[in-house]
C-alpha cells in the first residue's frame, strides 16, 4: 500500500465538509493548528494518513497518527487538537461513517469460529490501533475510486463491507461488533446517551436512564463509564456547555439567556463551568463568535 499515493489522493480530493462522492465517506485536511477544540465524535471509523491528533474523553486520552485508525462506536463529546501540523504539513485522515445494520450484516454472514472471542467487562467507546496492511489497502482502493465515478457505484459497498470487515476481526472488532447488535451493552449506553443529547435540558434521574436501558442502577454506572469515560451527570454537562458555545457564536450578549436553556438555573454556575471548560468566561469568548461559520 502506497501512503503516498493515499496522500495525494486525500490532498486532491478533500473539500472544506469533509464530504466525498461516495455516501459515508469523508476525507479530511486540516493544514492550520488550532487551539484545543470540543466536538462530537460521531460513530465513525478514523484512518490516518499524515499527521497525528490527540483526543481527550473525560478522564481518558487518546493520540493516534499516521497509518493507525480510530473506532468511535458512540457519538461522545471529546475535546481535540492536531500536533504539529502546517500549510506545508497538513493533517491528512479517512473517514468512514459506521451504520449499525451494516455492522449486523456482516455478523449475520460470519460462520461460528470467524471472529474472535470478546473480551471481559464492557468496552470504552473509543479504541485506537495499528492499522494493518490489509485495512490500508482496501482503504486506500476505497478513495482510490473516488477518480472513477463510474466504477463507484458497483464498487465502494463492496470495499466498504471489507473495511468493516477487516475492523471487526482485527483488534477493536469486539467494539464494532457490539455497536451491531442490538440488545449489546454498549447499544444500551448509546441509547442512554441518545437520551441525554437529546435531553441535555432537562433533569434526570439516573434510575430512569438505567431502567431505559435495562440494567440495575449500579451496572448502568459502570457501563456509562466504562463507555464514556464520565458519569451520566458528566456527560450531562459536556453536552450543555458545547451546545451553549454554539448558542453563543448566534447571540454572544445573551449569556443569562443561553444558561437557562441549556438547562442552568444560575448564571453565575454557568460562567464558572464555562471557563473552567473552555479557559475564558461566555461573555468573552471570542472563539465561541468564529464557531458559527464552522458548523454551517
Amino acid at each position: 500500500m502506497s501512503l503516498d499515493e493515499l496522500r495525494s489522493l486525500i490532498t486532491r480530493h478533500a473539500r472544506d465538509d469533509q464530504s466525498t462522492d461516495i455516501d459515508d465517506v469523508l476525507l479530511s485536511r486540516i493544514a492550520d493548528q488550532e487551539p484545543e477544540t470540543p466536538s462530537m465524535t460521531g460513530t465513525v471509523l478514523a484512518v490516518v494518513a499524515q499527521g497525528t491528533k490527540r483526543l481527550a474523553l473525560g478522564d481518558r486520552l487518546y493520540e493516534y497518527g499516521a497509518q493507525q485508525y480510530l473506532v468511535a462506536s458512540v457519538d461522545l463529546p471529546v475535546t481535540g487538537e492536531f500536533l504539529g501540523i502546517s500549510p506545508e504539513r497538513p493533517a491528512l485522515g479517512v473517514g468512514l461513517i459506521l451504520r449499525p445494520a451494516e455492522v449486523a450484516a456482516l455478523l449475520l454472514a460470519a460462520a461460528p469460529g470467524d471472529l474472535p472471542p470478546a473480551p471481559a467487562g464492557p468496552p470504552s467507546a473509543l479504541a485506537v490501533s495499528d492499522a494493518p496492511p490489509e485495512l490500508l489497502d482496501a482503504v486506500l482502493r476505497l478513495v482510490r475510486l473516488l477518480d472513477s465515478p463510474r466504477d463507484a457505484a458497483v464498487l465502494a459497498p463492496l470495499i466498504k463491507r471489507e473495511i468493516l470487515w477487516r475492523v471487526i476481526t482485527g483488534d477493536q472488532g469486539a467494539v464494532v461488533r457490539q455497536f451491531g447488535l442490538a440488545d449489546s451493552g454498549l447499544t444500551q449506553m448509546a441509547r442512554a446517551v441518545r437520551w441525554i443529547r437529546e435531553h441535555y435540558a432537562a433533569a434526570f434521574r439516573v434510575a430512569d436512564l438505567a431502567q431505559l436501558s435495562g440494567m440495575s442502577v449500579s451496572a448502568f454506572h459502570r457501563h456509562f463509564q466504562a463507555v464514556t469515560a464520565m458519569s451520566p451527570i458528566q456527560f450531562q454537562k459536556q453536552i450543555r456547555l458545547q451546545q451553549a458555545r454554539l448558542m453563543l457564536a448566534a447571540t454572544p450578549a445573551d449569556v443569562a439567556g443561553v444558561s437557562r436553556r441549556v438547562g442552568y438555573e444560575s448564571p453565575s454556575q454557568f460562567s464558572r463551568e464555562y471557563r473552567r471548560q473552555f479557559g475564558v468566561a461566555p461573555s468573552q469568548d471570542t472563539r465561541a463568535g468564529r464557531l458559527i461559520d464552522a458548523v454551517r
